[in-house]
């Protein structure tokens, strides 16, 4: 009897998102061995060696977390959400700066980046909201009212200004991301969804109209560096050798990489130093320098079928909490993968991004492997039926 209670269990795990995992991992050794050359000659194996301990610190609180039953998170959301809400106020005081950016907390030598665990504290949180409203609605309400969109944007919107006050746009605008994806998954009317859409293209308007009538006060909203980026981004070759060099650099190498790519250690751009940051948001361009359109494909391809097993746990899990759990983890994923490739190839302005399991770094895999072991608790603790 013991024995099949252990097969049911060990068949719960979702094995095919530990071998996702597993080939992400091997390709992001690789690509940070190769990035480790043109910053470490004597130590080969820098980046390497940190990213395996980064990786075993994740495994094991992605299998804690699996372990953990996650229902008890819709009462853990709050106490989560205002500790995140304290760290990135304490950001701001006690923060160190890096390259114009106050964005870590230095604990000892190891710089805590807050508005990173602050992704997974808002997704608990606004997937405890819309689960509190499923199960008090009544049988004839079909769609959410909106007093349950403004907690969700209410919720959303002061993370979101102190991570923007950093200045730290690409996290904010994750932050965006789960916003939008938690009202979308909410049920509301596609009346409201219009509204919201609406007010977005009008702030984007009225950004654009400051910028050519009132740059003074467009100022206020957007740093410079920002602004910068922007101009690097829609006149990359005006700017080649300035605000667009980093993206000029990135096309380069991604281009010279062909179908097949230079190999290994063999990247002119990558490995010359001409793409900054290129072991951590920078590091698609590597893998197309390097590995060419094979490469580029197999990783785009790997990040496909993640997210779509992500979506299958989300539509076969019998708990609405788990499903709004799992579809925020698929819209915070979905929006760093998009992002970061996005920018590499020059569909998306440049933003401090890392690719998901593969760039170089501590909190924002850590950050990570937590979404990816809520997702594996959900899958563990779904139970299946014979005639669902």
């Amino acid at each position: 009897m013991g024995t099949e209670n252990n097969k049911l269990e060990y068949s719960r795990i979702d094995y095919t998102l530990l071998f996702l995992l597993f080939l992400l991992f091997i390709i992001s050794l690789v690509a940070v061995y190769s990035a480790s050359g043109q910053y470490f000659p004597n130590d080969p194996y820098y980046f390497v060696k940190r990213q395996i301990i980064w990786y075993i610190i994740g495994i094991g609180i992605m299998v804690a977390i699996m372990f953990f039953d996650y229902e008890l998170l819709e009462n853990l959301a709050l106490p989560f959400y205002s500790l995140g809400l304290i760290l990135l106020v304490a950001v701001h005081f006690v923060g160190t700066i890096r390259n114009g950016s106050q964005r870590w907390i230095n604990l000892g030598g190891f710089m805590l980046q807050p508005s990173e665990f602050m992704k997974i504290f808002l997704l608990i949180l606004l997937a405890g909201v819309i689960y509190k409203w499923a199960k008090e609605k009544h049988e004839l309400d079909t769609k959410t009212p909106p007093i349950v969109v403004i907690k969700i944007i209410g919720y959303s919107m002061p993370p979101f200004l102190l991570i923007l006050m950093q200045p730290d746009l690409g996290t904010a605008l994750v932050i965006a991301a789960v916003m939008v994806t938690m009202i979308f998954i909410s049920g509301t009317s596609w009346r409201v969804l219009t509204l919201l859409a609406g007010l977005i293209i009008s702030a984007l308007g009225t950004l654009v109209y400051l910028h050519n009538k009132h740059f003074d006060l467009f100022t206020n909203f957007i740093a410079p560096h920002q602004l910068e980026r922007i101009y690097g981004w829609l006149s990359r070759e005006e700017y080649a050798s300035s605000f667009g060099f980093q993206l000029t650099e990135a096309l380069k190498g991604i281009g010279s990489g062909q179908v097949a790519g230079r190999g290994l250690f063999e990247g002119v751009q990558s490995q010359s130093g001409r793409i900054p940051e290129v072991q951590t948001d920078f590091i698609f361009a590597l893998i197309g320098e390097e590995f060419g359109f094979v490469g580029a494909t197999l990783v785009i391809s790997i990040y496909f079928i993640l997210i779509y097993r992500l979506i299958i746990i989300a539509i076969s899990c019998d708990n609405p909490f788990g499903t709004y759990l799992v579809t925020g983890v698929v819209g915070l994923f979905a929006f760093q993968i998009f992002q970061n490739i996005g920018m590499t190839l020059g569909l998306m302005p440049i933003t401090g991004l890392a690719l998901p399991f593969m760039s170089y770094g501590g909190s924002a895999l850590l950050t990570n492997m937590i979404a990816l072991g809520i997702v594996m608790n959900v899958k563990y603790r779904t139970k299946q039926f014979m005639f669902d």
